[in-house]
C-alpha cells in the first residue's frame, strides 16, 4: 500500500551558512559601519543584537534574504519581540522543527475533509499518509503545497 510521510525540517547546515553570510554582509554594509551588530546561532535559535531597534529590522531583512538564497523557507521562522537591555536591542528568531500536535491535528482533519481515499495518522513529529492509489497521495501532496499552514512541509519516505 503506497504511503509517504509529511515532516517539517530545516537543513541546519544551510541555516548556519545563511547566518554566516548575514554576518559577512553586516561587515561590508556602510550603514552598519562602527556599529555593534551580530547574528548568533544556538541550536535552532538565531539571536540578533544591534544598537537600535531600526537596525534590528534591517538585520531581519538581511536574514530573510540570505535564508531565501540558501533555500530555507522563511515560514519556519518564529520571530520574538525585541528586547532593550542596556545599550543594545536583542531579538530572538526561533526556527520550527517538527510538527507540533495542534498543527498535526489540524492537518490530519483537513486531509480527511478533502474526501480522498487516504488515511492520515500522527506519528510523533511526522504524519504518515497511506492510500490504495498513488494518484490519491499525489493529490494530497499538491493540496498541502497549495494550502497555507504557516509552516513549511516536506514529503519523504514515499513508498509504493
Amino acid at each position: 500500500m503506497p504511503s509517504f510521510d509529511i515532516v517539517s525540517e530545516i537543513d541546519s547546515v544551510e541555516l548556519r551558512n545563511a547566518i554566516d553570510n548575514s554576518n559577512r554582509e553586516l561587515a561590508t554594509r556602510f550603514d552598519f559601519r562602527n556599529v555593534e551588530a551580530t547574528f548568533d546561532l544556538k541550536e535552532s535559535t538565531a539571536k540578533l543584537s544591534a544598537e537600535d531597534d531600526f537596525q534590528l529590522n534591517q538585520m531581519m531583512d538581511i536574514l530573510r534574504g540570505n535564508l531565501a538564497k540558501r533555500g530555507v523557507d522563511a515560514n519556519a521562522m518564529e520571530i520574538k519581540d525585541a528586547i532593550h537591555s542596556g545599550k543594545n536591542w536583542y531579538k530572538d528568531v526561533e526556527f520550527k522543527q517538527g510538527i507540533d500536535s495542534l498543527t498535526a491535528k489540524k492537518l490530519v482533519k483537513s486531509i480527511k475533509d478533502q474526501k480522498l481515499k487516504v488515511q492520515a495518522s500522527i506519528q510523533g513529529e511526522k504524519i504518515r499518509v497511506t492510500g490504495k492509489k498513488r494518484d490519491d497521495l499525489q493529490q494530497v501532496i499538491a493540496w498541502i503545497k497549495s494550502a497555507d499552514f504557516e509552516q513549511p512541509f516536506q514529503f519523504n519516505n514515499f513508498r509504493d
